[in-house]
């Protein structure tokens, strides 16, 4: 069984994951998950922040940019705030770092799901795209606080995956798991498919899955959010002449996602690490996103109106309300009895 936390290939962020985790397993009794990062070989929907000025912005706008946030990342006004942090037990009180957070849209907040793009009336917003940088991503490979990798990739051509799967070639072995995140291309995915584990064969020495991302950053729209990510998983599944790997389903997963794989006889709650190609017609994990943006949001949106900026584990009683929400969330994949079981 393997769970990961999938982060930017950033050492600052990879730190803060980590610490995260440690955090969590000293509230919960919980075995340490995998950390991944995630990098791309082009542009890609994942790898882009909106950006605007929001002196540009004629005062008589109704910023629906703003309504239309899933993340709450555009704001109008500079905010000073304070953040309480970690202290150790000689210290007389929490110890806490002060903050200005600038107008427009905040980077760290922004994951780049685009709904802001097309409301703005005056279009103001802009995409900036970026791709991660291979050679300093090889280097992260080779440290203990990194465990997987996910490749997003377009599928529409190879040769700039082959170009990213050179730089990285020799770190690969340093990992427990390549992910590989492609979108749905038609009849040409499987085909795509096969010529990508061409590539990654002859150094590939730890566990491979394909991420089926079927309507990207979408799961917290609605229920019908995850019918195209259900119909590229039953598509894919299907075929016979698919490459090894574990499957799993991304892109408009949500709360709906595991009744619709079991409806097609596709779900199953555990798979063992020495089968990934057997029954192949069955999804061994679920990637959730934009719907866990969601759920875990309105707990620390309740939080913060309560607390102002902090730490959830500062409040035991949004901590134990954010637990449960992920619990309902992943207890529909994961099967608890079974410790050979797989989810992401």
């Amino acid at each position: 069984m393997f769970d990961c936390i999938d982060c930017a290939a950033d050492p600052s962020v990879i730190n803060a994951v980590n610490e995260g985790i440690e955090t969590a397993r000293e509230i919960v009794s919980i075995r340490r998950p995998w950390v991944m990062i995630s990098i791309n070989d082009d542009e890609d929907l994942h790898f882009r922040k909106a950006e605007f000025d929001p002196e540009d912005c004629p005062s008589d706008c109704s910023r629906p940019c703003e309504n239309v946030c899933p993340a709450n990342a555009i704001s109008f006004e500079r905010e000073n705030s304070t953040m309480e942090v970690p202290f150790s037990s000689d210290q007389k009180e929490k110890p806490k770092v002060r903050f200005e957070m600038q107008g427009g849209v905040i980077t760290e907040r922004c994951y780049g799901c685009g709904r802001c793009f097309p409301v703005c009336p005056y279009d103001k917003i802009r995409e900036i795209t970026y791709v991660r940088d291979a050679m300093a991503t090889a280097e992260l490979l080779k440290t203990n606080d990194v465990d997987a990798v996910e490749i997003h990739t377009s599928g529409r051509q190879t040769n700039l995956f082959k170009e990213l799967w050179d730089d990285l070639a020799n770190s690969v072995k340093y990992l427990r798991l390549v992910a590989v995140s492609l979108p749905d291309t038609g009849d040409a995915t499987i085909s795509t498919m096969n010529q990508m584990y061409a590539i990654m064969e002859p150094h590939l020495s730890c566990f491979n899955l394909w991420q089926l991302d079927g309507r990207p950053m979408s799961g917290d729209i609605g229920r019908g959010a995850t019918r195209e990510s259900i119909a590229f998983a039953v598509r894919v599944a299907a075929s016979s002449e698919r490459p090894p790997g574990f499957l799993q389903l991304a892109g408009g997963t949500n709360v709906h996602t595991v009744d619709g794989l079991k409806k097609r006889g596709l779900f199953r709650t555990h798979i063992t690490c020495a089968e990934p190609n057997h029954l192949q017609s069955l999804i061994g994990g679920i990637a959730y996103g934009g719907y866990a943006r969601k759920i875990v949001g309105r707990v620390l949106s309740s939080m913060g109106s309560e607390n102002g900026v902090t730490g959830i584990e500062y409040h035991a009683e949004h901590l134990l309300k954010a637990l449960k929400e992920a619990l309902h969330l992943v207890g529909s994949v994961k099967s608890y009895n079974h410790p050979d079981g797989m989810q992401r």
